[in-house]
């Protein structure tokens, strides 16, 4: 049963279903049978995510939308569309269920944004391991920035390799 948004009827009928560009949500035309309204329902299927477990081993539901803040934070006045978080989040949101454990680590999940930070954008890697990883001093940044160097370097010389064998 869908409620109209518009009169808050309960009776509503579809008219047209459709998959999502992604494939992951099956998008619904709808019509009101009350008020004649027209508007579109998402529908999703619900998969269990794993509990997180905290530093302090306590533990709490998984919370997509603080995944997407402490994201959004690192990446204030970067040059990374909307569209390129959300493919980070859904990259991490397929990993978390393809893992089939009841639980993780809040360090783990901390560990897979800081990858993907690193490969989208190397200023918020820095920023979100300052937080992350508790910098006390310049030092840590330093020493974080000097291994975002060395795997910079090391990315780099893969790919080249790569390229060689590839010719």
């Amino acid at each position: 049963m869908m409620y109209c948004p518009f009169c808050n009827e309960a009776d509503t009928k579809v008219i047209d279903s459709r998959l999502s560009s992604d494939g992951q949500q099956v998008r619904r035309r709808r019509e009101c049978l009350q008020c004649n309204e027209r508007f579109s329902s998402f529908e999703s299927a619900e998969l269990g995510l794993p509990r997180v477990v905290k530093r302090d081993n306590t533990r709490s539901a998984f919370d997509q939308e603080k995944l997407r803040a402490g994201m959004l934070k690192a990446l204030e006045k970067r040059p990374i569309s909307s569209e390129q978080v959300e493919e980070v989040i859904l990259r991490l949101m397929k990993k978390l269920r393809s893992l089939g454990e009841r639980e993780i680590s809040s360090r783990q999940i901390g560990e897979w944004v800081m990858e993907e930070l690193c490969d989208l954008d190397p200023v918020a890697y820095v920023r979100f391991a300052s937080v992350y990883r508790s910098f006390q001093d310049i030092q840590a940044f330093n020493q974080a920035i000097e291994q975002l160097k060395q795997d910079i370097s090391a990315n780099k010389k893969q790919s080249h390799d790569t390229e060689i064998e590839k010719k």
